[in-house]
């Protein structure tokens, strides 16, 4: 079955639930749908982990992850230890921050202020809603085995898991709102997910986090990226939040007016008039 008739069967079936559904109203429900489900996943894991019902599969993978005859050294080649750190410095508040600014500039300078609040709002809050869950719950760090970088706060949820989700999934979801190809933004979001997993499973591989704690970062940062994403949605219906980036060469922009198309008089004319044929020579 093709991916077309697939997503036009799924929104027949919505429709008749719900006549008159809009493939917009089909993408925003199945957003909630997702968002909900990873927040109930978070939910759910976190009671787990407070029962202390996740101690012997934390145990079990982290210990996997480490040479039997060495704790201190983490199974495969010395290099893979390094390409771990390196992997887990993309989940660091730095290159999230440095990141962030970069893309609120970048959103700026193209005249896209409400776009580029929304995307400071969504990091921003996901950064505070994680510092608030690591105090609440408190939990130690792994004593297993010895940890491969430095750590300075609680455990979980993983920062690096839910952050990377956070600001990964967001900035993916940003760049697809500004390509149309569909291949191009599978891509995107590809990378976006990539990225967030890899940050996640480098914090477990190096021993800082147990793997219930990027578990329950993965989950609850997919969730608020969705509903970050759902109130874009929301605000751009409202015209709140810019749907696509302003004409870079709009009149009075200071750019240079574009070239008038082949067999069209490049002379203005009032909005509205039909364009003049092209001047004989």
């Amino acid at each position: 079955m093709s991916r077309r008739n697939l997503s036009g069967r799924i929104l027949a079936a919505i429709r008749r639930v719900r006549p008159n559904t809009t493939p917009s109203e089909l993408l925003a429900l199945l957003g909630v749908l997702a968002a909900a489900t990873a927040l109930l996943a978070f939910v759910a894991l976190a009671g787990e982990v407070l029962e202390g019902e996740t101690r012997s599969f934390d145990r079990a993978l982290l210990l996997a992850l480490r040479n039997p005859a060495d704790l201190s050294d983490p199974i495969g080649p010395r290099w893979l230890e390094e390409v771990a750190r390196d992997v887990t410095a993309l989940g660091s508040t730095v290159i999230l921050s440095y990141a962030t600014l970069a893309s609120v500039g970048y959103l700026a300078l193209s005249r896209r202020r409400s776009a580029a609040w929304l995307v400071l709002a969504a990091v921003a809050g996901g950064t505070l809603l994680s510092s608030l869950l690591k105090l609440g719950f408190d939990r130690p760090r792994p004593d297993l085995v010895p940890h491969a970088v430095e750590v300075y706060t609680a455990s979980f949820p993983s920062g690096h898991a839910m952050l990377s989700a956070v600001t990964w999934l967001t900035l993916g979801a940003l760049m697809m709102r500004v390509e149309p190809r569909r291949r191009v933004k599978a891509y995107v979001m590809a990378m976006a997910v990539l990225t967030t997993l890899m940050v996640g499973a480098s914090r477990v591989y190096l021993g800082v986090h147990w793997p219930t704690d990027v578990l329950a970062g993965w989950c609850l940062g997919a969730a608020w990226a969705l509903l970050c994403w759902l109130v874009a949605l929301w605000l751009q219906g409202r015209g709140r939040v810019e749907r696509d980036a302003p004409e870079a060469m709009a009149p009075g922009s200071g750019g240079a007016t574009p070239p008038a198309p082949a067999g069209e008089d490049p002379r203005p004319r009032r909005p509205g008039t039909p364009p003049l044929p092209a001047r004989r020579s």
